[in-house]
């Protein structure tokens, strides 16, 4: 496409007039919007994500544009309701656009959108001091960005700016982000292999098995190998909510200790309350060194995500604090974000909320399972963060594609779908969730027939 002023000049009118309710959103234009995001997403973004896009392969003759949402309910341009069963894996923790997260961000807004870059920002220092109130051992010291990945790179050069050495262990499965130092810790070949070579000395351990790690530490030990850290998730959510043995986590820590190496705990998904405690870690009381936070860190409304790590650690910034810096990341609207969600978890204590709920929903599965073990093979999870195993994709594409045509999200694409996460907002009213598992039952049964 060459260049043409008018072209984005007409593009913009059309499309501000509608974010700006100066165009009534009717039947007709809902379903222009629809076809013209279709075609721009082919043209202009990516036409892969088409195949893989349940609302543009089964959705019918209108794809299904997301366009407002509140609660644990998506609605599309044509006024289509969904239930949110996804979360935005992990994003919506607190449900889509809760008030009280809005109006702080509002209020922030009218106040100043960003920093200045030159002044003290009260908001990144009270959420700086709030976290470290929060977070287990003496974790207390950090530096704010804008996505999980941003963190876990962050994470990675204090762990090597502390400890002097180059090296990580990372587990099989593992997801930490796509930027070249996350993908070096990435479990995975799909997304590995075709960008190889990445960062070196990085070593891979089974998730779970802490003799694997401790066979990793030992192996790099012998041969020279120096390791800043060991990183893990404390529950795999990218893998399918995989949950750890219970002294898994426990053993870790004190073979980190043993080795002199730290331990990083990815908690991008896992903290704030998903997993039924405040933080992963907490489930086998474990104080990590390093922790990284992301996704429902600003409340569902603004991106924001972090690293942070105990105060003897952060030390190695302060002779030059310039060593890692941002322009957005921490910004007054993220900040004023995360402190509200903060507020928000505490006073509806959502990880009790993720507890209760998550063992309900754990207990309602596994009835369907044993009722359509053909079907649905095995759940697992902890708190609000559930997968349901199938015996191959195929089957587990059926059932996504099913939930998808009765209106309730998950994942699972064409690409992986064995494993589907159920992974609600932990504020998610019981009728919604039965209701979602009525129309999980009728997908299953349909497909058992």
């Amino acid at each position: 496409m060459k260049r043409d002023i008018e072209i984005a000049r007409t593009e913009l009118e059309w499309i501000n007039k509608i974010v700006m309710g100066l165009v009534p959103l009717s039947d007709e234009v809902a379903r222009g919007l629809a076809s013209k995001t279709v075609d721009n997403f082919r043209e202009h973004i990516n036409k892969g994500f088409l195949e893989h896009r349940k609302s543009a392969t089964i959705a019918g003759e209108f794809a299904v544009t997301e366009w407002s949402g509140e609660g644990s309910i998506i609605t599309d341009a044509l006024g289509r309701e969904f239930i949110d069963a996804l979360g935005g894996f992990g994003l919506y923790s607190l449900g889509i656009r809760h008030p009280k997260v809005v109006a702080a961000v509002r209020a922030q807004l009218e106040r100043s959108p960003q920093y200045s870059q030159e002044m003290l920002d009260p908001l990144r220092a009270e959420l700086g001091r709030v976290l470290a109130a929060l977070t287990p051992g003496d974790i207390g010291c950090g530096f704010f960005a804008n996505s999980g990945t941003e963190a876990v790179e962050g994470a990675m050069k204090l762990a090597k700016l502390y400890t002097g050495k180059s090296g990580f262990i990372a587990m099989l499965n593992g997801f930490h982000g796509k930027t070249a130092g996350a993908l070096s810790l990435m479990g995975k070949a799909v997304y590995r292999e075709p960008l190889l070579p990445l960062l070196p000395n990085v070593d891979f351990a089974t998730f779970g098995d802490a003799d694997s790690v401790e066979a990793a530490l030992r192996k790099a030990k012998a041969v020279g190998n120096g390791i800043a850290a060991v990183i893990a998730e404390p529950v795999q959510g990218e893998a399918g909510a995989v949950v750890p043995p219970d002294d898994f986590w426990p053993k870790v820590r004190a073979m980190c200790d043993a080795y002199g190496v730290l331990l990083i705990a990815d908690e991008v998904q896992t903290g704030f309350g998903r997993v039924g405690k405040m933080f992963g870690v907490d489930l086998w009381d474990v104080a990590p060194d390093i922790m990284t936070f992301g996704k429902a860190l600003g409340g569902g409304v603004v991106a924001c995500s972090a690293f942070f790590s105990t105060p003897k650690i952060w030390e190695c910034m302060e002779p030059n604090p310039f060593i890692h810096t941002t322009t957005t990341g921490g910004n007054p609207l993220a900040c004023a974000a995360a402190l509200a969600a903060a507020q928000v978890m505490l006073e509806e204590d959502t990880p009790r909320q993720s507890q209760e709920k998550g063992e309900y929903l754990m207990g309602k599965l596994s009835a369907i399972q044993e009722r359509y073990p053909n079907v649905l093979k095995q759940v697992r999870g902890k708190g609000m963060l559930i997968g349901m195993i199938f015996e191959n994709g195929e089957i587990g594409y059926k059932v996504a594609a099913g939930l998808f045509k009765r209106r309730v999200l998950t994942s699972g694409t064409l690409n992986n779908a064995q494993v589907i996460r159920i992974e609600p907002a932990l504020i998610t009213p019981y009728p919604i969730l039965d209701e979602m598992l009525n129309r999980l039952e009728d997908t299953i049964k349909e497909i058992a027939l």
